[in-house]
């Protein structure tokens, strides 16, 4: 049977939230039927013309976010929401090549906090993975879909969105279009009295702003709530009187301490973000990704944008793609910017990111399991041996880019619970011993 409305229900509401990213500290995670028994195929949900009555999931009650019909709606948001495409152009497709592998299912790993042993192979079910693709020197070594993921099909992209935008943002900055150390209002005049007024366009893309906003998800106080649900993300209560848009929403923010102090993640940034971006390019946007990223990768597909109800793209989260295409743009940050026979993105951008952030202010949030990260452009860099970074979304969904190996990993997922901290014990030891046999292993 479906489950309960989200709303006023605690149990349910990491899983609501499904278009935010990671929360500072994991709660007890509650027991949900795991992978198999929760294949979105294997349940029908939204199967018949119409689907039974307990088989169908819609927006509009929340239930397109619960538990585990949210492992079908990932895969097709676009038949429930509003969404604008971002095109792939008119140019054929460039296919990835491909020497796929079968030794890497086996290759096993140290669960994180644990003397628990586990496989690659392992590890998909348990992070309840839709689709997975590994690149090893630019061929793909390694793919695999389930549930109601397929090789054609686009899945939300969480916050892994807002990679794109923290790059394109420094791709502005690069040329000139931006000052980094100018505020976001000098782009964008009507965040003059909010937060965001005395904030720099380098504090936003760093997420080192002074802001009243809880991404608590268990509150439901939390500023996160009305944030999405002025952008269209969550339904509305009835008699809701709040704004109405994500422009709307961002014109209320208070500022709470001081901005360029520390770390502090919170989706709100990029929403700010996208409106100085599409202010100062006169484009929004999914025009600017279309632009100056998209249509140059040589995708397969074309990819869309949950949109809110005067046609704002959600920056914070909103972003759907082709899994394939999604491993095209993390091998062409892994080439410095290159892919597709051109210059795509600056290498100074992706050394910057390469380089990473403030690692005494990313500290400060309290990251049990991310030691020594930092964030910088939006995308979260570890600073490991073989200085890796990701793009990182709730649910499971991923960028992994591993220098040193020559390796991008990209996945898609629906992991019942949102925070990355509930499958990150599962996830990066995994990446960085899958890395650790490419090298060990050339073929």
């Amino acid at each position: 049977m479906p489950s309960p409305s989200l709303f006023g229900h605690p149990g349910l509401i990491c899983a609501a939230l499904a278009t935010l990213c990671v929360s500072v500290s994991a709660q007890t995670p509650p027991k949900f039927p795991d992978a198999v028994a929760s294949d979105p195929v294997t349940m029908g949900w939204m199967v018949g013309f119409p689907p039974p009555p307990d088989r169908i999931i819609r927006w509009a009650d929340g239930s397109a976010y619960a538990f585990p019909q949210l492992r079908w709606s990932f895969s097709h948001f676009r038949r429930m929401v509003p969404t604008s495409n971002v095109a792939s152009g008119l140019a054929a497709p460039v296919p990835l090549p491909r020497a796929e592998r079968d030794d890497l299912d086996a290759v096993s790993f140290q669960v994180l906090g644990s003397g628990q042993s586990m496989t690659w192979g392992q590890s998909l079910l348990a992070n309840y993975t839709d689709g997975i693709v590994v690149l090893h020197k630019g061929r793909i070594v390694y793919e695999r879909y389930f549930g109601a993921l397929k090789p054609e099909g686009q899945h939300i992209a969480m916050s892994v969105t807002k990679s794109f935008f923290g790059t394109i943002g420094a791709m502005l900055v690069a040329d000139g279009t931006l000052d980094a150390n100018a505020l976001a209002s000098k782009y964008v005049p009507e965040l003059k009295d909010s937060a965001f007024g005395d904030a720099t366009v380098r504090q936003l893309l760093d997420m080192t702003t002074g802001l009243q906003y809880s991404e608590n998800y268990a509150d439901p106080k939390a500023e996160v709530w009305d944030h999405v649900r002025a952008g269209g993300v969550l339904p509305r209560p009835p008699g809701w009187t709040g704004p109405k848009t994500f422009y709307e929403f961002l014109v209320t923010v208070k500022k709470q301490g001081n901005h360029g102090e520390a770390f502090a993640y919170k989706t709100v940034n990029t929403d700010a973000l996208g409106w100085v971006i599409a202010r100062a390019t006169n484009k929004s946007v999914g025009d600017n990704l279309q632009d100056r990223i998209w249509a140059k990768l040589g995708a397969e597909q074309d990819a869309y944008f949950n949109i809110d109800s005067v046609g704002t793209e959600f920056a914070g989260g909103g972003l759907n793609t082709g899994l394939r295409d999604l491993a095209r743009f993390g091998e062409m940050m892994r080439n410095d910017g290159r892919f597709n026979g051109q210059q795509i993105v600056p290498k100074a951008v992706v050394d910057d990111i390469r380089r990473g952030g403030d690692k005494a202010h990313f500290a400060k949030a309290g990251y049990a399991l991310l030691p020594g990260w930092s964030y910088r452009n939006m995308w979260w860099v570890s600073h490991n041996d073989h200085g890796a970074y990701s793009a990182r979304g709730v649910h499971g969904q991923v960028i992994y880019i591993d220098p040193k190996a020559e390796m991008v990993i990209a996945r898609y997922a629906s992991h019942p619970l949102a925070a990355n901290s509930n499958f990150d014990p599962t996830s990066l030891p995994a990446y960085h011993a899958l890395a650790r046999h490419l090298i060990a292993n050339p073929r």
